[in-house]
């Protein structure tokens, strides 16, 4: 499998939460993962990042962030020119979507903890 570079948006030191545990099973499974979320942290040998990081090559961006929370950053995400932006439930996000879309950017409604588990990812 190829190592597809996933910024998680909505990141958490919370073992509890999906961005959490969405973050885990990505470096599980040999993914390079890029972190923000809303405080900074350590989960693994991955950092959360509360400001926008300079980055390169994302492939994905797995949002787990409510829409209103997205809004800062969403010019950010549309620059990073990533290939797919998945959003899970509760993430979801037409106006981001279609700015996307437009972008040529894939985006899916989808969990990705189930494309993971599935080897859709």
């Amino acid at each position: 499998m190829a190592n597809k570079k996933t910024l998680v948006l909505g990141a958490s030191e919370n073992t509890s939460r999906y961005g959490n545990i969405a973050l885990r099973r990505l470096r599980a499974n040999g993914h390079e993962v890029v972190a923000i979320g809303r405080r900074e942290g350590q989960v693994g040998d991955v950092v959360i990042h509360k400001s926008k990081p300079d980055e390169e090559g994302i492939d994905t961006v797995t949002m787990y962030m409510n829409e209103q929370n997205q809004k800062e950053y969403e010019d950010y995400i549309l620059s990073l020119k990533p290939k797919r932006i998945i959003f899970n439930p509760g993430a979801e996000n037409y106006t981001l979507a279609h700015k996307a879309e437009q972008q040529g950017v894939q985006t899916i409604e989808a969990c990705t903890l189930v494309m993971l588990s599935t080897g859709q990812y």
